[in-house]
């Protein structure tokens, strides 16, 4: 019996591979389990246009944050805190103030988990932060530190 795999199986293939096996083994095993389904032209067929409705989703996703991440690089944040007799501010920017400020002057958002910060910004002056929206794509975001 020719079976389409609809996942990993160790000892037979890969996902999307069409494989011959015997009937009880595709009946009681790989269909029974929904690891396979039996491999006719219109499954065949619906599973391609699945894989690519799925990848051109991805390609959309990747264009999408490449996007993000040309908008973040022209930006440079402003935050203004209040400072120290000696110049160093009064706690540290966290990731949540810069996300916060961030939202307030343009209509983006990120997650907390996509910035990187080094160290702990405790002094007034110009900080480079990574963004890391995953999948190898990455850009820097400017934050520009004033006293208040």
């Amino acid at each position: 019996m020719k079976i389409l795999l609809m996942e990993d199986v160790k000892g037979l293939g890969k996902k999307g591979e069409i494989h011959e096996v015997k009937d009880g083994y595709a009946q009681n095993f790989l269909i029974a389990k929904n690891k396979a389904k039996h491999a006719t032209n219109e499954v065949i067929n619906k599973y391609k246009a699945d894989e690519r409705k799925k990848a051109e989703k991805e390609a959309l996703e990747m264009a999408e944050r490449k996007q993000l991440v040309k908008t973040l690089e022209a930006i440079t944040l402003k935050i203004t805190k209040k400072v120290g007799a000696n110049g160093s501010l009064f706690g540290a920017i966290t990731k949540e103030e810069i996300l916060e400020a961030l939202e307030k002057s343009h209509p983006l958002s990120l997650d907390k988990k996509h910035l990187e910060l080094k160290a702990p910004i405790k002094s007034t002056g110009i900080y480079e932060i990574e963004i890391k929206l995953g999948q190898g794509i990455s850009g820097i975001l400017k934050v520009n530190v004033i006293a208040e």
